[in-house]
C-alpha cells in the first residue's frame, strides 16, 4: 500500500470568518469536441461489447475514452481552466453514461500509457475513478478500494500542501469543492463501514484493526486545518469584510485561486465534520464571523452553498436557536427556488442537492412547530403541500413519533470518532448498537428538548 499522509501537525485553532453569498455557478459550455457512442465499425463494437461482458473491460479502453483522457491531461498540463471545466462538468459525465454507467472506469495502471505516465494527472484521475465507484458501481467500494482512495487523497493533499512554493495547478471551483466534499463523504462512509462488524470476515477485521490511522478523524481534521492555514483564508475573509484587499494578507499561497478556494471549501468541510460528530458549538465557531447572504467573491458553487446552509441551520436547531435556523433555511430554500435550473445537469451532486432540499423543508417545518413565526409566502405554500402539511399537523398535535421520524429523515449521518472494540467477545454481534449509537444519542438530545417545549 502507499505511504500514509505526512501532513505535519496542523494547529486546530478556529479563526473568525465572514459568510459567503449565493451566486451563479461556473458557466457550462456545450461539450461537442468528442463523438460519443460506438465507433461505427461493427467489428470493433462487437469486440468492445465482448470485452465488457467478459469482465476484462479494464484492459480495454474505447478510442473515444483514450482521446478524451489524453486531451484532459493536456488541458490540465496547460492550465486551460475553461476547457478543464468543460471536460470535468460535461465530458466526464457523458462518457460515464456511455461506457461506464454501472462499471468502473479503467484502472490507473491501464490509463497511464495513454496520458504519458503523468503522475499528477493520474492522482486526479483516481480521485474521479474512486468517486465513481462509490456513486455508481453496484456493491460500492471494496475494503482495498476504500484504503487506496484514502492514500490517493493523501498523495493529492501532500502535493498541494508540501510544496515550498504554490503548485501550478488550475482546477475549476466545482471540482475543488467536490474533492473536499467527497473526501469527507468517504471518511463518513468508512466510519459507518468500520462500525458494522456484523458479517465482516476475520481477515477484514484484522485489516481494520492494524490500520487505525486510515480515515482517522484526526487525519481528516489535519488536512482541512492545513488547507485553511496554508491559504490564510480566515485572514482574507476578515479583510474582505472590512472592505480591504484580501491579497494584502493572503501570502504567496493564498493569492493563488487553488489555495484560496481549497481553504474556503475546507472551512465548510470543518463545519460539516464537527456537525457529524455532534459538536454544534464548534461547527458554528469555525464560521464565527460569517454573515449570511453577504455578497462575496469566494464561492460560485451552489452545492457548497447549500451544504453550508444546511449544516449551519441544523446546528442552530440543535442549539435551540430556532429563529436563526428558520432564517438560515429560508434564505437557502429561496435561493434554490430562484436558481433551480442550474442543478439539472450538474455533475455528481444533483441527487444530493435534491435530498438536502427536501431535508431542509422538513427541518423548517419542525422549527416552525417549535417556534411559530411568519415566513416567505413561497416557502409557506410549499409547506402547505400534502406531504409536509400532514407531518406538520401531527407535530402540532404533539405526536412525538412524527418529530422522531422527521429528525431521522432530515438529520446528517452522525458518526462516532472512536473505533469499535474489535477484540471484544462476540464482536461480530455488535452491529446493532455500534453504528446506530451516534444517531440515537442526537435523537435523544433533540427529543428531550421537544418534550420540554410541548409541555410548556
Amino acid at each position: 500500500m502507499a505511504q500514509e499522509a505526512n501532513l505535519g501537525s496542523a494547529s486546530f485553532h478556529h479563526n473568525h470568518i465572514n459568510f459567503m453569498t449565493l451566486s451563479d455557478s461556473y458557466p457550462s459550455p456545450q461539450y461537442d469536441d468528442y463523438e460519443y457512442g460506438h465507433t461505427g465499425d461493427p467489428m470493433r463494437d462487437l469486440e468492445y461489447e465482448r470485452q465488457a461482458s467478459e469482465g476484462s473491460f479494464n484492459q480495454y479502453i474505447p478510442e473515444p475514452v483514450k482521446k478524451f483522457l489524453a486531451h484532459f491531461r493536456d488541458m490540465i498540463s496547460e492550465g486551460n481552466a475553461f476547457e478543464i471545466a468543460n471536460l470535468y462538468e460535461n465530458g466526464f459525465p457523458k462518457l460515464t453514461e456511455q461506457f461506464f454507467k454501472s462499471s468502473p472506469w479503467p484502472e490507473a495502471e491501464i490509463v497511464a500509457p495513454v496520458v504519458q505516465e503523468d503522475q499528477l494527472f493520474l492522482i486526479l484521475y483516481k480521485e474521479l475513478y474512486y468517486r465513481h465507484i462509490y456513486a455508481r458501481v453496484q456493491g460500492g467500494p471494496t475494503i482495498d478500494q476504500r484504503f487506496e482512495s484514502y492514500y490517493n487523497y493523501c498523495n493529492l493533499f501532500n502535493y498541494i500542501l508540501s510544496s515550498d512554493t504554490p503548485v501550478s495547478l488550475e482546477l475549476p471551483n466545482q471540482w475543488l469543492w467536490e474533492i473536499i466534499d467527497e473526501f469527507i463523504y468517504q471518511f463518513q462512509s468508512f466510519q459507518q463501514f468500520r462500525a458494522k462488524l456484523f458479517k465482516k470476515s476475520d481477515e477484514e477485521i484484522e485489516v481494520l484493526r492494524h490500520n487505525p490511522r486510515v480515515w482517522d478523524v484526526l487525519q481528516v481534521l489535519n488536512v482541512l486545518h492545513s488547507m485553511v492555514d496554508k491559504s490564510n483564508i480566515n485572514q482574507q475573509l476578515e479583510v474582505y469584510t472590512q472592505g480591504g484587499n484580501p491579497d494584502s494578507v493572503a501570502g504567496d499561497f493564498g493569492r493563488h485561486s487553488l489555495y484560496k478556494m481549497m481553504g474556503y471549501f475546507s472551512l465548510v468541510g470543518l463545519l460539516r465534520l464537527h456537525s457529524l460528530l455532534g459538536d454544534y458549538y464548534q461547527a458554528i465557531k469555525v464560521l464565527e464571523k460569517i454573515e449570511l447572504n453577504k455578497k462575496s467573491l469566494y464561492s460560485r458553487v451552489p452545492g457548497c452553498q447549500i451544504t453550508m446552509y444546511y449544516y449551519v441551520g441544523f446546528a442552530y436547531m440543535m442549539m435551540r436557536r430556532y429563529a436563526d435556523a428558520i432564517r438560515t433555511f429560508s434564505n437557502i430554500l429561496l435561493y434554490i427556488q430562484r436558481t433551480k435550473g442550474m442543478f439539472q445537469t450538474k455533475t455528481y451532486q444533483n441527487d444530493q442537492i435534491n435530498k438536502q432540499t427536501d431535508q431542509m423543508y422538513t427541518l423548517l417545518a419542525v422549527c416552525l412547530v417549535l417556534h411559530p413565526q411568519r415566513i416567505d409566502e413561497s416557502l409557506h405554500s410549499v409547506l402547505k403541500e400534502k406531504s409536509y402539511a400532514e407531518k406538520t399537523n401531527k407535530m402540532q398535535q404533539g405526536e412525538l413519533g412524527e418529530f422522531e421520524a422527521a429528525f431521522s429523515f432530515a438529520c446528517p449521518k452522525f458518526l462516532s470518532p472512536v473505533a469499535p472494540a474489535f477484540d471484544a467477545p462476540d464482536a461480530a454481534l455488535q452491529e446493532g448498537p455500534m453504528h446506530k449509537e451516534p444517531l440515537r444519542l442526537q435523537l435523544k438530545i433533540f427529543m428531550d428538548e421537544v418534550g420540554d417545549l410541548i409541555v410548556l
